[in-house]
């Protein structure tokens, strides 16, 4: 691959805003509609998924067999990166916000944490995904579940209401990263935490990459680097932020793509961080 195919992290993203969102909940619409059970995986590669199921895809992503069966088939469509609740170390009667909730799979398994005292709401940009929620908490039972439409730079969330923070590969989606970050402390009430799954660029993505709509809505273009990642969110007002690559994701990454080794270039990781509390 020559040098003039490459871009570094401090180089401008190469689509605009309004381009990058309509790539993206045109995908994401496409995923939810689905009347096939398929559900697209990580792009729009014949060969991605391989022939695996939801449940399948997922363990590799650090569910576990109890998560997989614990929802209603419907939840979990495979489209992560990790598993946030794995992370996000949840109590019994927590607020819970999951930014970008899909079809409410972490939701439901984020709802059986905080237990019926506490309470999980999920924000997702497009409108089939949030209908598909919507009819998921039925078959959940999920009566401390709701689902609200609306931008994870723009949160229709009141200030300081929300303990915990969750997402899974969707922050590298979206346009404007310090904004939702920003966001994300805002609804944090002091002492809250952030913990999320996502993607991390580790070496210069290919232009052709960057500038495809299509990767872009993939979880692939949009990624950042650990320091750029590191500096938002303390930009943002977090403390005490890791980021903790997880080498084990090139598993699942390899089969995001079959034209391009992403190994080369992204990896997920655990991202997390604290908004502290009044005089620390």
């Amino acid at each position: 691959m020559s040098e003039e195919s490459t871009t570094s992290a401090s180089e401008r993203r190469t689509l605009d805003a309004a381009e990058q969102r309509r790539a993206v909940r045109n995908r994401y619409a496409r995923i939810a509609t689905s009347t096939n059970g398929e559900t697209d995986c990580c792009t729009d590669s014949e060969s991605c998924c391989d022939g695996e199921s939801p449940d399948s895809g997922s363990q590799k992503l650090g569910y576990d067999d109890t998560d997989l069966h614990s929802v209603a088939e419907g939840a979990d469509l495979g489209l992560g990166c990790g598993n946030p609740n794995a992370i996000a170390s949840l109590d019994e009667g927590e607020t819970v916000l999951n930014l970008g909730s899909g079809a409410g799979f972490d939701c439901f398994l984020a709802a059986k944490e905080v237990g019926d005292s506490g309470r999980v709401i999920g924000v997702d940009m497009t409108p089939e995904m949030v209908e598909k929620a919507r009819e998921n908490i039925v078959k959940n039972d999920a009566t401390n579940v709701e689902f609200r439409l609306g931008e994870i730079e723009h949160l229709p969330v009141s200030d300081e209401t929300v303990d915990v923070i969750i997402s899974n590969c969707v922050i590298n989606l979206s346009p404007n990263k310090p904004q939702v970050f920003g966001e994300a402390f805002r609804a944090l009430r002091p002492g809250g935490r952030l913990a999320v799954s996502d993607v991390v660029m580790t070496a210069p993505i290919p232009k052709n990459v960057q500038r495809d709509p299509e990767s872009m809505a993939a979880c692939i273009g949009g990624a950042s680097t650990i320091d750029d990642l590191r500096a938002m969110l303390s930009e943002a007002g977090f403390v005490d932020v890791e980021i903790k690559p997880k080498e084990e994701s090139g598993e699942f990454i390899r089969e995001w793509d079959d034209s391009i080794d992403l190994n080369d270039y992204i990896v997920s990781a655990a991202i997390s961080g604290e908004k502290p509390v009044e005089g620390r």
